[in-house]
């Protein structure tokens, strides 16, 4: 029942990151008009940022050392980002496809292969350490 609940927690972190992300990405790509791949990077660096920080204090209430969870989870992003931006770029320029149902379906492959990380190699040996 305890990763039930630590599951729940993950998503609900991961919709808020969700937020930050469309909502930062609206932002850039229709407001001030950036490139695609632009508003999207800088979108998902800011809700990577945002679920790391609540879901290592909340979720997996490690004690693990920062820099070196965070570094695991940099490690994630310099496989998910390129793939995810190629992806993006093919599905969205050459398909036409819209460029928010893409945003969703790569941000639905993040919440899958980020929790399995996190839970299992990020935190995996620090979980309910935190006092």
């Amino acid at each position: 029942m305890k990763e039930f609940w630590r599951f729940i927690k993950f998503a609900l972190f991961s919709a808020s990151a969700g937020l930050i992300e469309i909502g930062s990405f609206a932002l850039f790509n229709e407001v001030l008009h950036w490139p695609y791949w632009l508003s999207y990077l800088v979108a998902l660096v800011l809700s990577v940022v945002w679920n790391f920080t609540l879901n290592r204090k909340f979720t997996f209430k490690s004690a693990a050392n920062i820099p070196i969870a965070m570094l695991k989870v940099a490690l994630f992003y310099v496989v998910f980002i390129p793939v995810s931006t190629m992806l993006e770029h093919f599905l969205t320029t050459n398909l036409g496809w819209n460029e928010y149902l893409v945003t969703a379906i790569n941000m639905g492959l993040n919440f899958v292969t980020e929790f399995l990380y996190q839970r299992y190699f990020v935190f995996g040996k620090s979980i309910d350490t935190q006092k």
